[in-house]
């Protein structure tokens, strides 16, 4: 049987949980390391047993991937990052998971032989930001969680990457890597590996006049995905691996997973082999264990055969349930208090006067060691079982012989501890050339990666470009309605027109028409694309590139991978919003070079962090309602119905919050936002002293005379009016992360 069809991917938060889900079956294990791990409460590994992981892994022919997928600050990696991963590369770890832009360049430029593969928190949701990732050096993408077979099948035709998918475990509500919920709401950010789970708490839901027609329901909360009756389809869309969910899991759980999707995985990639894809079926006895080692209010696959649905929410309070203590107990006596040995095969052989000579094989491998020299016994001889008995106790090593066969004269001698040595050295010298192909010399690897002097493996930093160092204030609006107010306000030097403005069949003549009038004014128009871009969007914005190019705009705001990839070469402007995350100067400095002319502040730094950031080419956000969750699941759809008709929906949490949903109907997603608006009005002269001259107001929820008494209110700080936002201009508001920042 190929096993290389499709890897089994299992997680593991303990060493102990590590060897059960190998011994369960895993072809690979993902765990998190001391620092950098999206899971920072797991019980993550420390140096000493990241080495002993590995090694136990490799000796059965297993890989391991280290979580590095939280978002790095300058300090981190500049100063940590690569002190870090030294020791872990050159003891072989076989790939990192990443999502912060800059660590991809660090790591191709540092690691030259080190895979890196592109984390589900870098919202991979179509082939062109497959495509960039992988021209990257990214050698796996795993894939959004809400992508559906077609979408995936077509990312494995078109750019020819090894797909990784999530095929059982936890759902995030929102899309992974669009999340600042948790972040907002108590400082633990998800994308630092701290989330909160606020999606696991009941909230009443209102309409649009702030009316309840929902109370105390866990709407935010999805249940549990299985697919385990998909893996056929998942391989011919052609997922190469299968990944299980569960760092933060016990080791049960997470054994008992491996255990079945082993036994349906090997039983799918034999009818595939076979072309018998039709017989393949999950017992409902299987099913129903898996139920037993936990859900979520039952299983959902849901995102391979909808884009969303209530039927994939709990609804109830999501405790994750496990049951049947049978077969738990039968998974820790299995799995879990058990050991495991490779088995290996020996001859030795014993002749007086010579050298004690033991022969050991594992696999390919072959080890020959001598000992000492076997005298002549001058009381009681040894007899073959006293030696065999000794040779093979092996307990304390990985190995256990299958078969030992033993020469020997009559009547030798050796003593115990000559035995035990010969046995020692054998063992250690078996494993050492089992291992010893894994290990990295890190000099030499990149001496050799210079020497080679591929264009992939150079990484030049760009300089900042010149720009204007007088204060240019940008206005970005989600209603068309407002655009003729906003052009009345001089102050105002570009206008941002969102995508969600315009409907599909209206576009060209709407946006010609709006940009036409902003040019007018002596405005610089920008057209901000969908915050997500799947399979739709980029058949439909595909075709309106021509479009593009005719109407004057100045350029694009873009807010995915697969957005920049295609318009990174475009002859207009490129401005990367605040989720095309830029923590580090190096992520700035690796847009910038790939075509990005823009940044935007990421809304999780701290002022002391964005005083030691580079900000020249970057734009800072300085009012709206931050965007906590950007989903592919509708409040309204499914607390309400789909009728199509964009509303604002309102959550309102224990504390009474109320937390404004966009449903974006042309792009079928859901934007959840902040319940008060950030304003940074008052520290617009502190941030200009940080050389940030550019700064941005966005309007998503607010009235046309909110909007007026906000664009006032900024009026009168650029002219040194006011010192302080007014109340009966803007009564309520938050600074956001601006002085707490994240951990």
């Amino acid at each position: 049987m190929n096993k290389e069809i499709m890897e089994l991917l299992a997680p593991a938060g303990s060493l102990e949980i590590f060897k059960a889900v190998i011994r369960a079956g895993a072809d690979a294990v993902y765990v998190g390391g001391s620092a950098f791990g999206a899971r920072a409460y797991a019980n993550n590994f420390n140096q000493e047993e990241m080495f002993e992981a590995l090694d136990y892994a490799h000796l059965r022919g297993k890989k391991v991937y280290m979580t590095v997928n939280t978002l790095m600050k300058n300090q981190e990696i500049k100063d940590k990052l690569y002190d870090f991963l030294v020791p872990y590369y050159e003891h072989g770890l076989d790939a990192v998971i990443v999502q912060d832009f800059g660590a991809v360049t660090f790591l191709r430029k540092h690691f030259p032989n080190l895979h890196v593969h592109a984390s589900t928190q870098t919202t991979i949701a179509g082939v062109e930001g497959a495509r960039l990732m992988k021209n990257l050096g990214a050698t796996r993408i795993v894939t959004a969680r809400e992508m559906n077979l077609q979408e995936i099948k077509k990312i494995h035709d078109e750019v020819g990457v090894e797909i990784e998918t999530f095929a059982h475990g936890a759902l995030c509500y929102c899309y992974s890597g669009q999340c600042l919920f948790s972040s907002m709401l108590g400082g633990r950010s998800g994308n630092r590996g701290r989330c909160a789970q606020p999606c696991r708490l009941g909230y009443s839901v209102l309409d649009k006049n702030k009316e309840q027609y929902m109370k105390e329901k866990f709407v935010l909360s999805p249940k549990d995905q299985a697919l385990i009756e998909y893996l056929p389809k998942m391989i011919e869309a052609g997922v190469f691996s299968l990944k299980i969910e569960g760092r933060m899991k016990q080791a049960n759980y997470a054994a008992g997973v491996v255990s079945i999707y082993r036994k349906y995985l090997d039983k799918a990639i034999e009818l595939y082999e076979n072309n018998k894809m039709d017989q393949y079926k999950v017992s409902q006895k299987d099913m129903q264990k898996l139920l037993d080692l936990g859900n979520r209010c039952g299983f959902t696959d849901g995102y391979l055969r909808e884009h969303n649905g209530k039927d994939m929410i709990t609804f109830a309070k999501p405790n994750h349930e496990k049951t049947n203590d049978a077969l738990q107990t039968q998974i820790t006596e299995t799995y879990v208090n058990t050991k495991d040995y490779l088995p290996i095969t020996g001859k030795a052989y014993f002749r007086c006067g010579k050298e004690a000579t033991l022969i050991v094989k594992c696999g390919k491998h072959t080890i020959k060691v001598l000992g000492q020299v076997v005298d002549v016994a001058k009381n009681k001889p040894q007899t073959y079982e006293d030696i065999d008995k000794r040779l093979k106790k092996t307990k304390e090593s990985s190995f256990e012989f299958k078969n030992l066969e033993i020469e020997m004269d009559d009547n030798i001698f050796m003593p115990n501890g000559a035995l035990n040595k010969l046995r020692r050295d054998a063992l250690e010298q078996l494993e050492k050339e089992i291992l010893e192909n894994n290990y990295r010399d890190l000099k030499a690897d990149q001496q050799k990666a210079a020497e080679k002097q591929e264009s992939n493996q150079k990484i030049s930093f760009s300089t900042s470009r010149n720009r204007t160092k007088e204060a240019e204030i940008v206005c970005a609006i989600e209603d068309r309605n407002m655009l003729n107010d906003v052009l009345k306000y001089e102050f105002v030097s570009d206008v941002y027109l969102d995508s969600t403005c315009y409907e599909r069949k209206n576009l060209d003549k709407q946006l010609k028409e709006d940009v036409q009038k902003i040019v007018k004014a002596n405005k610089k128009a920008y057209f901000i694309l969908p915050a997500i871009y799947r399979k739709s969007t980029s058949e439909f914005y595909h075709s309106k590139k021509d479009v593009f190019e005719e109407i004057n705009l100045t350029g694009f705001v873009i807010k995915n991978f697969e957005e920049l990839e295609l318009f990174k070469d475009s002859d207009k402007k490129v401005v990367l919003d605040h989720n095309m995350y830029t923590y580090n100067d190096i992520a700035e400095e690796s847009y910038l070079n790939l075509g990005a002319d823009m940044v935007t502040v990421p809304l999780e730094l701290n002022h002391n962090e964005i005083r030691h950031r580079k900000n020249s080419n970057s734009e800072m956000i300085v009012y709206g309602y931050y965007p906590l969750m950007t989903s592919a699941q509708c409040v309204h759809k499914n607390t309400y119905k789909c009728d199509k008709k964009k509303t604002v929906t309102y959550l309102n949490d224990r504390y009474n919050k109320l937390f404004p949903v966009k449903n974006q109907c042309e792009e079928c997603y859901n934007v959840i936002y902040n319940s008060l608006p950030t304003c940074l009005f008052e520290q617009i002269e502190e941030l200009k002293k940080m050389d940030l001259h550019r700064f941005r107001v966005n309007f998503t929820i607010e009235s046309n005379k909110q909007m007026n008494n906000i664009l006032s209110t900024l009026g009168m700080f650029l002219e040194g009016k006011v010192s302080k936002v007014q109340k009966e201009y803007l009564s309520d508001f938050t600074k956001g992360h601006y002085k707490r920042g994240v951990e």
